[in-house]
């Protein structure tokens, strides 16, 4: 869900990642985080969910009722539901967008189109894996958050209905697929046309 708007909010680029579950959306842009450290006009938002932070995955955490006021607040830019929990960007990446930077989000796929609408510049990024990739990940990981892997394997088809400006097929060493996330996030500075 997307908080209302009367105008397009620009004029920077908002980033969003997506990609099916086991094919290191964290792990990429982790690294892609630490490279663009120095650019100012780059930023990662946190999300906020409905879950405790662990080393494996780091953000912001509210208990549900506290996510839902927080959402009919007008707190979130961006907020959605999956696998049993919700997950919220704060509101404040308005600003930095409307100070022209770039600001990268690892959201929902259901998240793009609204936000297609909401905001002036996007550009969304999938990161994927072969099954038989994305299964032996997400077997190796075994968060018991994870919920079932048959449930999880069976979302993970509906990826390659989404208009995507931008692939990162994530089978190579993690420092090619970081490499190419930083170098979209970058050509994007400042940039008001979607490519």
């Amino acid at each position: 869900m997307i908080s209302p708007t009367n105008a397009a909010i620009g004029p920077g680029r908002l980033v969003l990642i997506a990609g099916p579950s086991g094919a290191g959306k964290d792990t990429l842009l982790d690294r892609a985080k630490a490279a663009c450290n120095a650019e100012q006009s780059v930023i990662f938002a946190r999300r906020v969910v409905t879950r405790r932070a662990t080393e494996a995955e780091d953000h912001d955490s509210l208990d549900e009722s506290a996510f839902m006021r927080a959402a009919a607040a007008g707190d979130f830019a961006l907020w959605w539901e999956a696998h049993g929990l919700k997950y919220g960007i704060a509101k404040e990446i308005d600003e930095s967008l409307r100070a022209g930077c770039a600001v990268v989000c690892n959201v929902s796929r259901g998240t793009i189109p609204a936000a297609r609408r909401r905001y002036g510049s996007v550009t969304a990024v999938l990161i994927t894996a072969p099954a038989d990739v994305l299964t032996r990940r997400l077997l190796s990981r075994n968060r018991a958050t994870d919920h079932s892997l048959t449930d999880r394997l069976a979302r993970n088809l509906d990826y390659t209905t989404m208009d995507y400006d931008h692939v990162i097929e994530n089978i190579h060493d993690v420092a090619h697929g970081a490499e190419q996330l930083r170098a979209i996030i970058m050509s994007h500075i400042n940039s008001g046309v979607r490519s």
